[in-house]
């Protein structure tokens, strides 16, 4: 604008702020762009070997990525996890103590 005045209603602007604000704050914010990529992935039903092809890396690398990425989001495996989707990712087995 040629008086200096500002082209985004106020509202917009808090808008956009308070959801900055809002992503700081989830969970999401401490994955990497690369974990973040492995979980746009996963979402999309695809396996692990899809994956590592979509992204240029090893079954292994993506494996680390979907443990890493579920320990950040505080899911450790157990119960709390989904059943696993026919054709999904394959989240890599956890040593269990004998009972």
């Amino acid at each position: 604008m040629a008086t200096g005045g500002s082209v985004l209603d106020p509202k917009v602007v808090e808008a956009l702020v308070s959801a900055k604000d809002r992503m700081a704050h989830s969970p999401l914010a401490q994955l990497t762009d690369r974990e973040r990529e492995v979980l746009e992935n996963m979402a999309q039903g695809k396996n692990n070997a899809s994956i590592a092809k979509s992204l240029f890396l090893t079954e292994r690398a993506v494996e680390k990525h979907i443990n890493s990425l579920f320990h950040k989001l505080g899911s450790h495996g157990g119960d709390r996890r989904p059943p696993p989707r026919e054709g999904g990712a394959r989240v890599p087995a956890r040593e269990r103590p004998p009972a």
